[in-house]
């Protein structure tokens, strides 16, 4: 299999594992990729199986259209996922909330739908018996960035009002900080944990946000001052997922492009510390990188677990998934901030 990675991961992998065996089992690690819903959650699952994920991440609606508060799961639907889920033994599940959602939007049309909307998100994530629901803390338009953290407390207190959450983690999404978006700086997210704290809200990391942001963590200095300053305003207990993508833009650019692991700005050495450092060692590492080609998804999730120090078997039969989202984009490039 190693000659389909992509070349560069094959020729430093030809090296690196010269005399060398993986490092760790890979029931070990959390490895999985944003999976396509077509043809309903069920099948997110098969091929999420059939890419070889240990975890995986998916939306529960489309993910660029108002439901408001519409598109319920079906429980007969939602009690065959459960069940199939545990059979292949895929977790933790990971749901990525609707783009146009923006809990920073002051009071209006926006921030009513956006409500119903996020509402809705909560409700199909506890139907699938999802672990961690990750949500962009949204835009703050002409707003100062205290007024817009105030009102992203308000609007994720009011779209869970009632709602008993049980295991179902709220996390808020890091972001490269595009245009007016709320979130790029750890002591944001800091400030909007602590305006909910009641609702024991979590992170979502992402390496192509972090590094576009500012965050040197294509440096080995630069990434272990990155990690002790979140776990310093955070704490790294609160980090259960990183979205795991290289960066098409350079460094500090602020703007939300993916690449293909080891073909972007960050590289792969920056990527191997980011997968194996021990503080991230309990996260679901998901990958959001771009299809291109035929392949694409499996070769990054090849490079994911070469990353991590796992021998990947390759897609089970019929595990070449690209029929499954031919033609799609990858997910930053369908939006911006």
């Amino acid at each position: 299999m190693q000659a389909q990675l992509f070349p560069e991961i094959a020729r430093d992998n030809a090296v690196a594992q010269q005399g060398k065996a993986p490092e760790a089992p890979a029931a070990t690690r959390l490895v999985g990729i944003h999976t396509s819903i077509a043809g309903g959650v069920g099948e997110a699952l098969e091929r999420a199986s059939r890419l070889r994920c240990t975890t995986m991440q998916i939306f529960s609606a489309s993910p660029r259209m108002w439901t408001d508060g519409r598109q319920a799961i079906d429980a007969e639907a939602a009690g065959r996922f459960g069940q199939r889920r545990s059979q292949l033994g895929i977790g933790p599940l990971v749901i990525h909330a609707n783009y146009l959602i923006n809990l920073a939007a002051p009071a209006g049309k926006t921030q009513a739908r956006t409500i119903l909307g996020f509402r809705g998100e909560i409700e199909r994530a506890l139907a699938l018996g999802a672990e961690y629901l990750v949500v962009h803390p949204g835009s703050r338009l002409d707003q100062t960035i205290d007024t817009a953290i105030g009102q992203i407390s308000r609007s994720l207190r009011e779209s869970a009002a009632g709602l008993a959450l049980g295991r179902l983690r709220i996390l808020i999404e890091i972001t490269a900080g595009q245009g007016s978006a709320v979130g790029s700086r750890i002591e944001e997210l800091r400030a909007i944990l602590e305006a909910c704290a009641e609702m024991d809200l979590g992170v979502c990391l992402d390496t192509a946000h972090l590094f576009a942001a500012g965050y040197e963590i294509q440096q080995e200095a630069g990434l272990e001052k990155t990690i002790a300053q979140i776990d310093r305003e955070i704490g790294l207990e609160r980090v259960r997922v990183v979205h795991m993508n290289d960066s098409k833009p350079a460094f500090a650019s602020h703007v939300d492009r993916h690449e293909h692991l080891g073909q972007g700005q960050i590289g792969l050495d920056a990527l191997r510390r980011i997968v194996n450092h021990p503080g991230l060692a309990a996260c679901a590492f998901i990958l959001e990188t771009p299809i291109d080609r035929p392949g694409d998804d499996w070769r990054n999730v090849q490079a994911l677990w070469w990353l991590a120090g796992v021998e990947w078997e390759g897609p089970a039969e019929g595990g070449d998934a690209m029929a499954d989202r031919r033609g799609a984009k990858t997910k930053t490039e369908k939006r911006k901030g």
